[in-house]
């Protein structure tokens, strides 16, 4: 596998209060990721690997097949977009992982996804 600078990740993340029950320690956050293909060919996204840790330093880790049932073919200067969530038992933690992709050679490469916070509103400032 090799890295590749070829596609950028932006992820977003937001606390789903309305959907959290912190009393019994789940608080649920929505992360909105964006991908986009700086390159001059087709890529496409086959598995995610993520490792969700808590305010505890308990770490989780999650992978599968594409991301919310999909295996996006992300043309050139193109983007996909999605929003999917994360359960944690404390009002912060963090996310990160990578994608593993394929080019259009059909060689298999990772992107990384930075590590971002997963955190309620009180707690970011």
């Amino acid at each position: 596998m090799i890295d590749t600078p070829r596609i950028t990740v932006q992820v977003q993340s937001v606390y789903a209060a309305s959907q959290s029950l912190p009393e019994e320690a789940r608080f649920v956050f929505a992360y909105t990721v964006t991908l986009r293909n700086l390159g001059r060919f087709n890529v496409q996204l086959l598995r995610r690997y993520w490792l969700i840790t808590n305010g505890n330093g308990r770490q989780t880790e999650v992978q599968g097949e594409g991301v919310i049932g999909e295996q996006p073919l992300i043309l050139p200067s193109g983007e996909f977009q999605y929003t999917s969530g994360a359960i944690i038992e404390t009002p912060c933690g963090t996310m990160e992982g990578h994608y593993e992709m394929v080019d259009h050679h059909g060689q298999i490469f990772r992107i990384a996804i930075p590590v971002f916070r997963l955190a309620i509103p009180s707690l970011i400032n």
